[in-house]
Parts: structure tokens; C-alpha cells; sequence
């Protein structure tokens, strides 16, 4: 009886287990949908053109390429600059040094206004008046009363 027992708990254990990594997997791809999106869109305000990868043929080239990150190509001369994206918009934008060079001005201007939000979130905790909003923080530790 307590083999059997034993046997149900590794065979939860093991299905919990198949939920929480699916969940988890699940997650990590949905936020590197999100960072191709916004990096897609981004690419579209730098002066990227889009193109669809609207035939099999296409598609499966498509997949060939680097995924999700900007890459230099030689064509005729000119350096293109690619960035494919097979899984989720099935596209590629392309654009030349002007188009990437803005790209990248888009990109520290992003990350700048990033930082001020953070900046400016820890400069509002900082001035944060726990004893005036009456949470009963003195003392050994956060005793939220």
C-alpha cells in the first residue's frame, strides 16, 4: 500500500512537474514574442522595410537566415542590413546604413527612457513616508499591522 502510494506522489510529482515547465516555457517565449515586436517596431521607425515571407518557398528561405538579430549582408556593392523573423511575423526588414545607424540612435534613446522610469520609480520609493501612512514599519522588521 505504501508503494503504491509512493508510486501516485512520483507520478504527480512528474505531471506537476510537465505543467510547471510548459508554463515556464510558455512564458519565456511569449516575452521573445514581446522583444521581437518591439524591436519590429523600432526597425519600422528607423526606416526598415518589411517584407513577407508570403510563399513556401520564401518562408522556408526565410528560416535559413539569422533569427531576431540585425546582421550585415553584401549585395551588388551595398551592405544591407537583415533581420529575420520566421516564427512569429514571418518577415524580414532590411534596410541600409542610414536605416541602421537610426535604428541604433532609437534604440539608446529607448534605453534612456527606460532608465528614468527606473530612476524615477526609485526616487518616489526613496521618498516613500512609511510612518505617516501608518504601516508600522519601526522596529526589527515590516510588521504590516
Amino acid at each position: 500500500m505504501n508503494t503504491q502510494r509512493n508510486i501516485n506522489a512520483f507520478r504527480l510529482s512528474r505531471v506537476l512537474g510537465a505543467f510547471f515547465l510548459a508554463g515556464l516555457l510558455s512564458s519565456c517565449a511569449m516575452m521573445s514574442a514581446q522583444k521581437a515586436k518591439d524591436t519590429e517596431q523600432l526597425l519600422a521607425a528607423a526606416g526598415f522595410k518589411m517584407n513577407l515571407a508570403d510563399t513556401p518557398a520564401k518562408l522556408a528561405h526565410l528560416k535559413t537566415l539569422t533569427q531576431n538579430k540585425i546582421v550585415p549582408h553584401q549585395k551588388d556593392g551595398a551592405v544591407y542590413y537583415i533581420y529575420a523573423d520566421a516564427a512569429n511575423c514571418q518577415c524580414f526588414y532590411w534596410g541600409q546604413a542610414q536605416a541602421y545607424q537610426k535604428f541604433q540612435q532609437l534604440q539608446v534613446q529607448q534605453n534612456l527612457a527606460a532608465e528614468e522610469r527606473m530612476t524615477a520609480e526609485m526616487n518616489e520609493e526613496e521618498f516613500m513616508n512609511w510612518d505617516t501612512m501608518g504601516y508600522g514599519m519601526g522596529g526589527d522588521g515590516m510588521g504590516f499591522y
